[in-house]
């Protein structure tokens, strides 16, 4: 879908001109150009920076239970992360024997991301997690399956933050987790775009906001808290069109107070920009 909204072809003025702010980092140009494309004049300040987790002891931990096939499930939430995780474990294994052993355990990934990582590694996935890849789609796709979690251990590849919902239902259904924690979410290096875009937000001169990933939500926020304007810029954002990608992302937006005026069909940054446009 976004390379579709990429095209020449799709240009369309569904923005009409108004201005559009993302805090958009890895994918920022693509972004932009999809904010473009449907008539929109795009300004895109990186909230988030990828980065190593500070301790590997639970790599370490991840990696000794599998080789000694100890794992029965891995649940695998984000590409991102499941590449980060088959990179750190070559500290204390081969790849061969990683992987190996990777196929030996049944595997479910959260959506089309994992499930492409783990293809670039000839890992098969089990269950794959429909829309909109939240905690509960995880959880039902194990209930209608009759996954067995009693008294099994469940591997967990979290992504920034620990996913608390998962591994709360998970042990309410009798399995014992083993969180696989591989990166965090750091603020950019350089936060000037990050302050220009909450001064711009401040100012009134935004007419929308796009909101990828939850950790944005928090950023943003830090960052005004920092620079004494945290009530100004919620009162801001009160004000003007907010959407986010989907519902773990908006619950986010939720807790500061601030309204989310809509969420797209699909969760993906394509269908968020053009359904946006539409507003």
């Amino acid at each position: 879908m976004a390379d579709k909204l990429t095209k020449k072809s799709q240009t369309t003025a569904g923005f009409a001109g108004r201005t559009v702010l993302s805090f958009e980092s890895r994918r920022s140009t693509e972004i932009a150009t999809l904010i473009e494309n449907c008539g929109g004049r795009p300004r895109v300040a990186p909230a988030t920076r990828e980065v190593a987790a500070t301790a590997g002891g639970d790599v370490s931990r991840f990696v000794s239970a599998l080789l000694q096939g100890k794992i029965d499930l891995a649940i695998f939430l984000t590409g991102v992360g499941t590449r980060a995780l088959a990179r750190a474990v070559e500290q204390s294994c081969s790849r061969e024997d990683f992987l190996s052993a990777l196929h030996k355990v049944p595997i479910l990934a959260r959506g089309p991301k994992p499930v492409a990582a783990l293809k670039e590694l000839n890992v098969p996935v089990e269950w794959n997690v429909p829309e909109p890849n939240t905690s509960r789609e995880i959880l039902q796709v194990l209930d209608g399956n009759k996954v067995p979690l009693d008294g099994k251990l469940v591997a967990v590849q979290e992504y920034g933050v620990p996913s608390k919902d998962l591994v709360q239902g998970l042990q309410q259904r009798g399995a014992e987790v083993l969180p696989v924690h591989v990166y965090d979410w750091a603020l950019p290096e350089d936060i000037a775009p990050l302050k220009n875009a909450i001064q711009a937000l401040l100012d009134g001169s935004v007419d929308v906001v796009l909101f990828t990933a939850a950790i944005q939500v928090h950023h943003l926020l830090h960052m005004s808290e920092e620079m004494g304007v945290k009530d100004s810029l919620v009162t801001a954002l009160k004000k003007i069109v907010v959407a986010s990608i989907g519902p773990v992302t908006s619950e986010a937006i939720g807790e500061y107070g601030i309204p989310v005026s809509m969420e797209p069909s699909h969760p993906k940054m394509g269908f968020l920009v053009k359904e946006a446009s539409e507003l």
